[in-house]
């Protein structure tokens, strides 16, 4: 080889390739170094890469992922803005740009200043939540064209701000949507997140990108409805509330006692004991109130003709017949207590 063709084979790009070194490049432009290529430059493509061709600030040809040998073939629209006719062999001059479609994970959100919510138990209140998300390039010329323009590196930080913003904005209206109450959002992230998902999804498709996943890792709510949940949850393991006071009472009421600090714990011990004595003053009166009343006493009816006779009365007033002792099976007649015949048909008893 001579050494003019040297230097001119110098100034040519014969081998199209790019590795990334990094894990947050989204746009790498191809440096040429003011380099012509070569008509049949080998481009290696690899996968979750996409190669764009940039004639003159107009988006030509997009490559995938593959091997190709550059011709006017394989590159139509480049073809047609440079108005080359089949057969053209000669160098040309072009932008390449390397886009990243891989998943970026573990990219973190959250809320700086609290969100509204309007909830229907607690009313409007404030939270504040955080988690991850993923994203990809999902369109590279739609990308190109809205958020990368002509620099010549790009990286994840580049749209991060973005996407968090938009989240933010966004997610009143997603815990307003979703319905979920204030009380059950812990327990439903995966559902929220889900949603959430769905929602963000349309605000990022048009700038090329697209949300693979949203997870919701903590919503924290105001402090007074943490007490509140508290209080509730206190309730629910006390139960009687009656029978707890009673213990807090006697619990109060062993600690007065086995102090020896003098008359302070005299003192406390005293408390313990009139409020010990009040309560059980009043679960007796409660209990008593609690007894059903002892039924009065009722007319029975006569022996004789069943009529009826009043308490404690020895004869009939309708018919005159005695009330001491029972019937008598055959004929009705009354029959002392402890008698084996009735007195007046002797009919054994």
């Amino acid at each position: 080889m001579s050494f003019f063709k040297k230097i001119i084979n110098s100034q040519l790009i014969d081998v199209i390739e790019w590795t990334d070194s990094t894990s947050n490049t989204m746009v790498h432009r191809y440096e040429n170094q003011g380099k012509e290529i070569m008509m049949g430059a080998q481009l290696t493509v690899r996968e979750s890469q996409v190669v764009v061709f940039v004639n003159e600030g107009r988006i030509a040809d997009v490559f995938q992922p593959g091997r190709y040998e550059l011709s006017t073939q394989n590159m139509p629209i480049m073809t047609a803005l440079k108005s080359w006719k089949y057969g053209f062999k000669s160098p040309f001059q072009a932008e390449v740009y390397f886009v990243s479609t891989k998943q970026f994970l573990d990219r973190k959100w959250g809320t700086s200043n609290p969100v509204m919510m309007r909830d229907s138990e607690f009313g409007m209140i404030r939270l504040r939540a955080f988690g991850i998300y993923a994203f990809r390039v999902a369109d590279p010329v739609v990308f190109l064209k809205e958020v990368f323009g002509t620099t010549e590196m790009m990286t994840v930080e580049g749209v991060e701000g973005q996407i968090k913003r938009t989240v933010v904005s966004a997610l009143s209206d997603i815990l307003a949507q979703s319905k979920i109450p204030a009380l059950d959002l812990a327990a439903n992230y995966d559902e929220l997140g889900q949603f959430a998902l769905n929602a963000l999804q349309p605000r990022v498709a048009p700038l090329g990108l697209k949300l693979e996943s949203f997870v919701v890792e903590n919503i924290s709510l105001p402090q007074e409805v943490e007490q509140a949940m508290d209080r509730r949850t206190s309730m629910g393991v006390v139960g009687d509330l009656g029978k707890y006071a009673q213990f807090q009472a006697a619990e109060a009421l062993r600690d007065a006692a086995s102090n020896e600090g003098g008359g302070a714990g005299m003192g406390a011990g005293l408390g313990a004991g009139m409020a010990m004595g009040q309560i059980l003053q009043g679960t007796v009166a409660a209990g008593q109130q609690a007894q059903p009343a002892a039924p009065q006493n009722q007319a029975t009816p006569c022996v004789s003709c069943g009529k009826p006779v009043p308490p404690d009365a020895r004869f009939c007033p309708s018919c005159g017949k005695s009330q001491q002792g029972t019937p008598c099976k055959n004929c009705g007649e009354p029959v002392e207590p402890g008698a084996k015949f009735c007195p007046a048909c002797g009919e054994a008893q």
